[in-house]
């Protein structure tokens, strides 16, 4: 499984910073190891030298005179005379001679010699020393066997008499302790400058970042003119430069799509213009012509219904291609009236004769009303509702209520809902395009594509929403929501339901 980062590491200047200080870590521990380490065997080496040197000395001074065979008279005096020799609190001498024991200053101190120290000393021609820690305390155990020197030059003779010294450690551990404390300290300081190195390292390095932040929010704004200043030679300064080349080579690309979005809107405009003049002309003629169908042949007769059924599509084309140019010229106006929604969508039905095939659930007359402008409702709900009637399937519902929001906003929603397939769900999010034509699940017969994108573009000028959705049962359902003023809207209760 991945780990996951924590939220407060997930910044650049906090992994700058977290980065420094362990390196920075790092580096002191080892260092400080090291120094440690050092100095430790040093203090601890000095100290060790000098206890066996002035050891062995008082033992040589102490063991002259003494027989080959001490008695435990001769232990004791020379145990009394190495320990008086270098007196220091706790220090204890030891003296043994095969089952004979001598101590000074007290009886006390056997137990602090190990096992392992008496069998090496007893073999070895040569001191032997051991660190023990008794009762909290650090202490330098040495062990020195008493030899006589052979005339012939060969190996000294172990006498069998062995000489202890238990020497307390308590200075060389304060200094010990004194480093490790001096290491700490320095330790602390170098995590503190490392700190503010990584805090002014960050600073540095996130301060071309932060402007590149800025200058891409620019940018996604609309500011395409926007550039980024080059200090350096450095990665940042190289990704400044980037920046800008592609800044540079996008504007100059949305200019280039702007300037022919804005030749094709004015082409687009300009056609219809003058399409319109003669379109109306052809119209009127065959309305003229619709009326002497009866009096044709059967040839001549389906021919002129061709013509008119043409000139009347083409028409309506034009005039929607005249509404999106109004639309992209920003000339879109709205001309409000305050309206009785309910009497309203009813009248729009009535008008295409649409009342006996919609379903509808509306507020009483007078419940509902709103600031709209008719024309362009009446567009809206014209074009959602003969969708659903020519690519869905009965029954078609049309209900209006209203939404109130916690912030206050008051909405009358209108919903137009059929029975059919429903919309393909690649559709969905273009459903409201230009001249989007929907897969086959929902075949669009001779539409243009331009009722669904003129309905959504006069519902956005009331400062409204529209979206398309698929019922769970089946069928496509298209949600109006117009925005209303409190004082104009009351409660959408008393519906009445069935066809109109």
């Amino acid at each position: 499984m991945r780990a996951k980062v924590p939220l407060a590491l997930r910044g650049l200047r906090p992994r700058l910073v977290v980065a420094f200080v362990l390196l920075t870590m790092a580096g002191a521990l080892s260092t400080g190891a090291v120094a440690f380490r050092e100095a430790r065997t040093g203090v601890l080496q000095q100290s060790q030298d000098s206890v066996i040197r002035q050891f062995r000395n008082s033992v040589n001074a102490a063991v002259v005179g003494i027989p080959p065979s001490p008695t435990e008279d001769h232990l004791q005096r020379a145990a009394n005379q190495v320990f008086h020799t270098n007196q220091s609190p706790g220090r204890r001498v030891m003296a043994t001679y095969g089952g004979l024991r001598a101590s000074a200053p007290g009886p006390d101190g056997f137990d602090r010699i190990s096992p392992e120290l008496r069998r090496s000393v007893e073999t070895e021609r040569a001191a032997v020393f051991q660190r023990v820690n008794a009762g909290g305390r650090p202490y330098l155990v040495v062990g020195m066997p008493v030899t006589y020197d052979s005339s012939d030059g060969s190996k000294p003779r172990l006498s069998g008499m062995v000489m202890y010294l238990v020497e307390p450690q308590d200075t060389e551990q304060a200094y010990v302790d004194a480093i490790v404390s001096a290491i700490k300290d320095a330790t602390l300081v170098a995590l503190g400058l490392a700190v503010l190195l990584a805090l002014l390292a960050a600073r540095g390095v996130l301060r071309p970042v932060r402007a590149l932040q800025q200058a891409t929010h620019r940018m996604a704004d609309g500011h395409l003119d926007v550039r980024l200043a080059v200090n350096g030679s450095d990665e940042l300064a190289d990704l400044s430069r980037s920046f800008n080349h592609t800044a540079a080579a996008l504007e100059v690309s949305v200019a280039e799509l702007r300037r022919l979005e804005a030749q094709a809107r004015r082409f687009v405009a300009d056609v219809s213009h003058e399409l319109r003049t003669p379109l109306a002309a052809m119209s009127a003629v065959t309305d003229v012509l619709d009326a002497n169908v009866p009096h044709l042949n059967r040839d001549a007769g389906e021919a002129l219904q061709l013509i008119s059924a043409g000139t009347s599509r083409l028409s309506g084309l034009v005039n929607d291609l005249m509404e999106i140019s109004r639309f992209d010229a920003g000339a879109a106006e709205l001309s409000l009236d305050e309206i009785d929604l309910a009497e309203f969508v009813h009248r729009t039905l009535t008008a295409r004769g649409w009342q006996d095939e919609v379903e509808t659930q509306l507020p009483r007359p007078g419940v509902l009303r709103a600031r709209v402008d008719p024309r362009r409702l009446d567009v809206v709900i014209a074009n959602l509702v003969g969708n659903a009637l020519r690519h869905g399937a009965p029954p078609v519902r049309l209900s209006m209520s209203v939404r109130e929001e916690e912030a206050g906003a008051v909405w009358a929603v209108i919903e137009v809902t059929d029975n059919g397939t429903g919309i393909a769900e690649g559709s969905l999010p273009h459903i409201f395009e230009r001249f989007y034509k929907a897969s086959t699940a929902r075949a669009r017969s001779e539409s243009s594509g331009l009722g669904l994108a003129i309905a959504a573009e006069n519902v956005h000028l009331h400062g409204g929403h529209i979206s398309a959705a698929n019922l769970p049962g089946g069928g496509a359902a298209f949600t109006v929501e117009l925005p209303l003023h409190r004082d104009i809207a009351a409660p959408a209760d008393g519906s009445t339901a069935g066809a109109r």
